[in-house]
């Protein structure tokens, strides 16, 4: 089972709730802790992995997720606005409001990367 920590500043021009909407939205088990930062953990991440899916992201999530893998965590950012609406939107720069640091840990990290954005299918005779 993975264990996710997520952690997004919430400035004062936010409402706290809101920004743990967000993040349930991505995340529905969330249990948040402080106002700023907000700090807490889930166990879930099936609404994650569908909305890589339905977005058809999984191959961008992929390479990001790989590219953020230390032992057995992988760690990335969300753009904090984009998950306000339930989309999943990776960050490779910060944004003036923050965004959502995500870490992720299980036992088998490249297992759990190939679970929630598996390796795309070549198709047969495209020369791949």
């Amino acid at each position: 089972m993975a264990e996710v920590k997520v952690t997004a500043r919430c400035f004062p021009t936010e409402d706290r709730a809101k920004v743990v909407d967000a993040i349930v939205k991505l995340f529905p088990d969330f249990v948040p802790e402080g106002d700023d930062p907000i700090v807490g953990t889930a166990h879930s991440t099936e609404v994650f992995a569908e909305l890589l899916k339905k977005h058809r992201i999984r191959s961008a999530a992929r390479a990001v997720m790989r590219r953020g893998i230390s032992d057995n965590t992988v760690s990335f950012t969300l753009n904090k606005q984009v998950a306000t609406v339930g989309k999943v939107s990776f960050s490779e720069e910060r944004h003036p409001l923050g965004d959502l640091e995500v870490a992720i840990t299980c036992d088998d990290i490249e297992r759990f990367i190939d679970e929630i954005a598996p390796r795309p299918k070549s198709k047969e005779g495209d020369g791949r």
